[in-house]
């Protein structure tokens, strides 16, 4: 699986295969070092690579799934703003010219 998404889009895609393949370190490695993921209910904020795969598990418990289903995006050079059905989320293209998460909000909703 790739670690980083080469558009926008393609990064909500990897992580919906992450949340398929229920994969915690494949779901830490596209979030950037010093990101940010905030989780419902609660909200849950969790900061970091390290921490967030610690959680990720939690993500899918109940059968839990992410649906990359960006319905507005605006990108400003390497920052886009991704917004969805309960989701918003920050990426940024890395020096590498990856895209990661620095900041996402997610809603995850149950199995259908």
């Amino acid at each position: 699986m790739r670690v980083s998404g080469q558009t926008p889009e393609e990064l909500e895609t990897l992580l919906e295969d992450a949340f398929v393949l229920q994969d915690a370190q494949a779901v830490a490695r596209l979030f950037d070092d010093r990101s940010v993921l905030v989780t419902g209910p609660g909200p849950t904020q969790v900061r970091g690579r390290v921490e967030i795969s610690r959680v990720a598990p939690s993500l899918w418990e109940g059968k839990r799934r992410y649906l990359a289903e960006p319905r507005l995006v605006f990108q400003a050079h390497d920052t886009t703003l991704l917004i969805g059905d309960g989701v918003i989320n920050v990426v940024r293209r890395g020096s590498d010219g990856a895209w990661r998460y620095v900041i996402a909000v997610l809603q995850v909703g149950p199995t259908v």
